[in-house]
C-alpha cells in the first residue's frame, strides 16, 4: 500500500472504530473487526480504485467482514452495551446525566434495530454520510435506503416515545439529503 493511502487508513481509524462498534455492541469485537478488515484491505488493496473514497471502500469491507461473521456464528443478536458507546459526557454539563441516560437508552432502541437498518442508521446518522453515499457503499437502490432509514428512524422514535411523528425530527438525526 502506498504511504498516502496508509496514512489515509490511519486516519480513518476512529471513524471505522465507531462504525465496527456499532454493528458489534462493544468495543473489544469492534476493535477485532475493525484489524481484520484493514488486513484485509492491505491483502486486497489492489482492488481499491485510487481516485475513489478509501473510507466508502473501509465501511463495505467492515460490512461484509461482520455478515460473514455473523454467518459463520449463526448467532441472530448482537448486544450494544452503553459501555461499548465511546464516552461523550461532559462533567461539566449540567445535564450530564440525562444526556447518559438518552444515550443508554438510544443504544438500547439500536439493538433492537434489523441490522439492515441499524447499519444504514450508523452511516447517515452517526458517519453523516447522504443517502447517495450510503446508497453507493451498500450497492442499494438510494429508495431502499430511504426507505429503511425511515423505518429505523419510526421505530427508535416509537421506542423512545418521541411526541414527533415519523418523518418530522429528522434534523436530529443529521440527516444529509444530497
Amino acid at each position: 500500500m502506498s504511504e498516502d493511502i496508509s496514512e489515509q487508513l490511519v486516519s480513518l481509524l476512529p471513524k471505522l472504530r465507531r462504525f465496527a462498534t456499532g454493528l458489534t455492541g462493544n468495543l473489544s469485537d469492534a476493535d477485532d473487526l475493525v484489524q481484520q478488515s484493514c488486513e484485509k484491505a492491505l491483502r486486497k488493496q489492489h482492488q481499491w480504485q485510487p481516485g475513489t473514497r478509501l473510507d466508502s471502500w473501509m465501511y463495505r469491507i467492515i460490512q461484509t467482514t461482520w455478515i460473514d461473521q455473523k454467518r459463520r456464528q449463526r448467532s441472530d443478536t448482537v448486544s450494544l452495551d452503553a459501555e461499548a458507546v465511546p464516552e461523550t459526557r461532559d462533567p461539566r454539563s449540567e445535564k450530564a446525566a440525562e444526556n447518559q441516560n438518552m444515550l443508554d437508552r438510544v443504544s438500547q432502541v439500536l439493538k433492537l434495530l434489523p441490522e439492515e437498518q441499524r447499519v444504514i442508521m450508523l452511516l447517515i446518522a452517526v458517519e453523516g454520510r447522504s443517502y447517495q453515499e450510503v446508497s453507493d457503499m451498500l450497492e442499494l437502490p438510494k429508495g431502499t435506503v430511504m426507505s429503511r432509514l425511515y423505518r429505523a428512524r419510526s421505530r427508535v422514535q416509537a421506542e423512545l416515545g418521541s411526541s414527533d411523528g415519523p418523518g418530522q425530527g429528522s434534523e436530529h438525526y443529521g440527516e444529509k439529503t444530497q
